[in-house]
């Protein structure tokens, strides 16, 4: 078989979102070569990220966790790209490898899910809520600094089971995967962005390849949503200036709107003060450097605290 018949081999992990999102890629691919999607494999990738359960992710180590290993195969040339949560993809990427094409992005916004209020403002005093973001405890505690913070891991439907269970009162989780998974029933509330302003990347499905990869390149060319590449090409420049690890409480939003960009910015302390918030726009065209200029403007505002 000739290098431009090839099969394509897309690396991914094995939770249920992750695999909603490598088969959503894998039927876009398959649409645009006219091939069946089983002929295009996927290879199923064990990450740290999900071999830890016992701890927040930033105690061992911090973004990357979701993928370390799944880059490696692509390094090593065991698969062809690799599909991810745009939000878990470290600010910075291995040598040699870029990030191609995205998907159109779903609804960027979180979720406040509880049996026992109808948004965080409702919950008792002194109530837990189950999450290990700094972002989202840090955007919560702003709104209830009262709030008890109880660490929470696993998939959407872990965190589902573990919340019925009455192990926590209430928690936050992203709309995009409940909806990829036909969980949004789910949610008890829709936060709007301006109460609670989302990941960056939250809600895109980002393709990482080989920069060497020509042809893997120009395939994904034809799946690429522009406006979501643009917008997280926005966000992940803000992200970059500030160097966020998974311990950061960063949030980081861009929108597309007549040829314009927008993006919102916050860098908080995870007990939620203090924070420092910032907005700018300008020309679609000029996305990375309204990302880059926005985060200067945020580190130059922010306290010592913030950045250590």
């Amino acid at each position: 078989m000739t290098q431009s018949s090839a099969p394509l081999r897309i690396g991914t992990r094995g939770s249920p979102l992750a695999l909603v999102q490598a088969r959503t890629v894998r039927a876009r691919l398959a649409a645009v070569l006219g091939t069946s999607e089983e002929a295009i494999e996927l290879v199923i990738i064990r990450t740290t990220g999900d071999a830890i359960q016992d701890r927040p992710l930033a105690d061992a180590g911090g973004k990357g966790l979701f993928t370390k290993e799944i880059e490696e195969a692509l390094l090593d040339g065991r698969i062809d790209l690799a599909v991810h949560s745009a939000k878990d993809v470290p600010t910075f990427l291995p040598d040699g490898l870029m990030l191609a094409a995205c998907l159109e992005r779903e609804d960027p916004r979180d979720v406040f899910i509880s049996h026992k209020a109808g948004s965080l403002a409702e919950l008792p005093q002194g109530a837990s809520l189950g999450t290990t973001s700094p972002r989202r405890q840090a955007i919560a505690k702003r709104i209830r600094p009262d709030l008890r913070i109880v660490p929470l891991r696993g998939n959407v439907e872990t965190r589902l089971r573990k919340l019925a269970d009455g192990g926590m009162d209430a928690t936050i989780l992203a709309l995009a995967g409940m909806k990829r998974l036909g969980l949004e029933r789910h949610a008890t509330k829709i936060m709007d962005v301006h109460e609670f302003l989302p990941a960056a990347g939250q809600g895109a499905i980002a393709i990482e390849i080989r920069e060497s990869d020509i042809r893997t390149r120009e395939i994904l060319a034809r799946i690429d949503h522009a406006d979501t590449s643009t917008v997280l090409a926005c966000e992940r420049a803000f992200l970059g200036v500030l160097d966020g690890s998974c311990k950061t409480p960063i949030g980081g939003y861009a929108e597309i709107s007549s040829g314009e960009i927008h993006l919102r910015g916050l860098l908080a302390h995870p007990d939620g003060d203090p924070s420092i918030a910032y907005e700018l726009r300008g020309p679609r065209g000029d996305a990375v450097r309204i990302g880059t200029e926005a985060g200067q403007h945020v580190k130059r505002e922010a306290p010592r605290s913030l950045l250590d």
